[in-house]
């Protein structure tokens, strides 16, 4: 069972130092574990604190370019896009699949949000997730702007799903499947029941395994994911980068 590619790792393209290496550093290391392609998904454009800017983007396009050239390794442009409002919609632009190989989604607090009513009932309202159990009604609202996301846009990836934003999470897979978009096994984070696993594994859910590595040592270090895989016997027919290369929605190929 190998590992193929690794589709959700940070650089120091995430602003005020929240990767730690550079485009060139984690394809090196990538190459030196066998993987055959990963993809480099800085944080989204709203994200205060840690997003890419879009300044850097012709930059970043070069040392991709780069990356492949020296390592052999096949470099995805990737972005781990924010959910940013009850409506489902996402920091991303019509403009910006002109680079895009592939569209990560993830809910992060320290975004820009469209609305203060977004801002209250997503970023605030979700702050204390770890510490207090969150109403049927929050769960309701969080679950309802996941699905407006998956329906709006061609999301490929969600990433650490109910990780400080808890869903309804079948229902949230039951539409992933739907429109053909992966849920992530997080190298760092797995937020699911035994339950939710056996169900997502029946119903046929398609995962992807990944790092969420924000330093290059870790890019590939995906037992989380792989432990879980084996635990639960998911088919690898279910698991789209195990012994092979997993296609999106966006990828324009090399």
């Amino acid at each position: 069972m190998l590992l193929y590619g690794d589709y959700h790792t940070h650089t120091t393209y995430s602003r005020h130092k929240h990767g730690k290496g550079s485009v060139l550093e984690n394809a090196s290391v990538a190459a030196d574990k066998g993987l055959k392609e990963i993809a480099i998904t800085e944080h989204g454009f709203n994200h205060w604190a840690f997003g890419l800017r879009r300044k850097n983007i012709p930059q970043l396009q070069e040392d991709i370019l780069n990356a492949k050239e020296v390592t052999g390794v096949n470099v995805l442009f990737g972005i781990e896009a924010n959910l940013i409002s009850l409506d489902g919609d996402i920091d991303i632009k019509e403009m910006d699949y002109e680079f895009l190989d592939v569209l990560l989604m993830g809910y992060h607090k320290a975004v820009s949000t469209v609305t203060f009513k977004d801002k209250v009932l997503l970023n605030w309202a979700n702050a204390f997730d770890a510490i207090f159990r969150p109403s049927k009604e929050r769960i309701n609202r969080n679950t309802t702007a996941f699905l407006k996301a998956l329906d709006k846009y061609p999301i490929d990836v969600i990433t650490h799903l109910n990780y400080g934003f808890e869903t309804d999470t079948i229902a949230v897979a039951k539409m992933a499947k739907q429109k053909g978009v992966l849920v992530e096994l997080n190298g760092k984070r797995i937020s699911f029941t035994e339950e939710e696993i056996e169900i997502m594994k029946d119903e046929g859910v398609k995962f992807i395994i990944n790092s969420d590595a924000h330093t290059p040592e870790k890019v590939g270090e995906v037992n989380n994911g792989l432990n879980l895989v084996y635990k639960y016997n998911i088919p690898l027919s279910q698991v789209v980068n195990v012994d092979k290369l997993p296609k999106f929605h966006n990828k324009r190929g090399f």
